[in-house]
């Protein structure tokens, strides 16, 4: 192979994976250990530059804080912090798998990334690596007259934050973990989801409305799991440097395996290695998540609503308040095609209104068949975004509400209630 060759395969590797790395560090910076290794580096910092910073503070600004002060503060905030953080940690694990029991696992995810606890818990052990370090410096006599003094002044801060982050600490933990939180949070994902989406219901690619060209070679994916994100942009990069056209067949929250193509190109004939490259811009993970899979969001409430409408739960007032739910984020869904797509070279599929009905309530008409009260909240929503977007959701929801009657009449649902039923499912006017 040639040097040109060689820089030229060279620069579409790094444009696959540079999309796809941008998108894997997003999702690291939303763990947890990241915002405590942070907040303890800064902590560390701090209590070891103290003493060089210390000849810089102005002579009217020091006293003299008092034989032991430091050390005694320093000894208090070491000993407390530690069962502190063991503690709140301890708390936040029950809080996960409490929402894992009483909503659904998916949920758990949210819970792991919200930013006050993962705060809360970088402040208290970050305050226990800055109390450790200076300890460690005050004993190895690091620390001049001036310098104990900055110390000093540092180790008020740490209190004041400490005391901030244990009262926002406590009106978080009033509604933590708990089933309108987990829902709350679900709803929110599944929300914002839903509004990217809209905004860019191709992902800045070009609709793909019909079949994918005859001629186009397949794609397949080396590893089994769940199509996590699509970089569309890197994607289209690729296709200008190697003369193809790329077809999406397999989006965001699809399961893949290696028989079936993630994708189809046309144009210029790759070789191995070229394939390889392109298939890079795909990334596959064992969950889904909620970043590109609008309907990731709508199964998870979905989930959380069948457990409730469960044998061992029995809540239908959960169930209830989930269809309302759905119904709020699946009126956001109002997508326009672009005028003039960003990424001309690569072709996404849209998502059907009728899967996202599906997704929302199809489960719901078969478990909650024997529930009177949730059929009629089921009913009244699929009216609802039926008469709001009949071109997306009017086909799909006539649909389902007949199938809802046709369970609850095998379910054994008395005559009154199906006669009820019927009067909220009547959409063929909407069709």
């Amino acid at each position: 192979m040639s040097d040109g060759a060689f820089h030229f395969d060279a620069k579409q590797r790094s444009a696959a994976v540079l999309g796809q790395y941008l998108w894997k560090l997003r999702q690291v910076l939303k763990e947890i250990w990241v915002r405590v290794l942070g907040y303890g580096a800064i902590a560390v910092l701090a209590a070891l530059v103290s003493p060089s910073l210390a000849p810089y503070v102005p002579e009217n600004l020091r006293f003299d804080p008092g034989d032991g002060a430091v050390e005694e503060v320093l000894q208090i905030i070491a000993s407390s912090m530690l069962a502190v953080t063991t503690f709140s940690l301890s708390i936040a694990v029950q809080a996960y798998a409490a929402a894992a029991t009483s909503a659904t696992p998916r949920s758990t995810a949210l819970l792991q990334q919200d930013t006050t606890t993962q705060n809360v818990l970088a402040t208290f052990l970050g305050a226990f690596l800055f109390s450790l370090m200076a300890i460690i410096g005050l004993e190895a006599g690091l620390y001049s007259d001036d310098g104990k003094f900055l110390l000093f002044v540092s180790t008020v801060l740490v209190v004041a934050t400490v005391v901030l982050a244990l009262l926002r600490w406590i009106s978080h933990l009033i509604n933590f973990g708990r089933m309108n939180d987990t829902l709350d949070r679900v709803e929110q994902a599944a929300t914002q989801a839903i509004k990217a989406r809209v905004a860019a219901p191709f992902l800045g690619a070009t609709p793909r409305l019909g079949a994918i060209p005859p001629d186009a070679r397949a794609v397949y994916p080396a590893q089994v799991g769940y199509v996590q994100h699509v970089d569309v942009a890197g994607l289209d990069k690729l296709s200008e440097e190697m003369d193809i056209e790329v077809w999406i067949s397999e989006p965001a929250g699809k399961f893949v395996h290696p028989s079936i193509p993630i994708l189809y190109v046309t144009g210029t004939r790759l070789d191995e290695e070229q394939m390889a490259t392109v298939r890079q811009g795909v990334t596959i993970g064992r969950e889904r998540n909620f970043d590109q899979d609008p309907r990731f969001g709508l199964i998870v409430l979905s989930e959380i609503a069948l457990r409730a409408l469960s044998p061992a739960v029995n809540d239908p007032g959960t169930a209830i308040d989930v269809i309302s739910r759905q119904a709020r984020v699946l009126s956001l869904w109002k997508p326009e095609p672009p005028d003039e797509p960003d990424c001309k070279r690569v072709h996404m599929p849209p998502i059907s209104g009728q899967n996202m009905i599906d997704d929302a309530f199809h489960a719901l008409t078969r478990d909650g068949a024997a529930f009177v009260e949730v059929q009629i909240r089921l009913h009244i929503a699929l009216k609802a975004l039926a008469q709001n977007n009949a071109e997306v959701f009017g086909p799909a929801a006539t649909a389902l509400a007949d199938l809802s009657i046709q369970r609850c009449t095998d379910a054994g649902m008395c005559d009154d209630d199906i006669t009820r039923l019927r009067k909220h499912a009547d959409l063929t006017h909407l069709l």
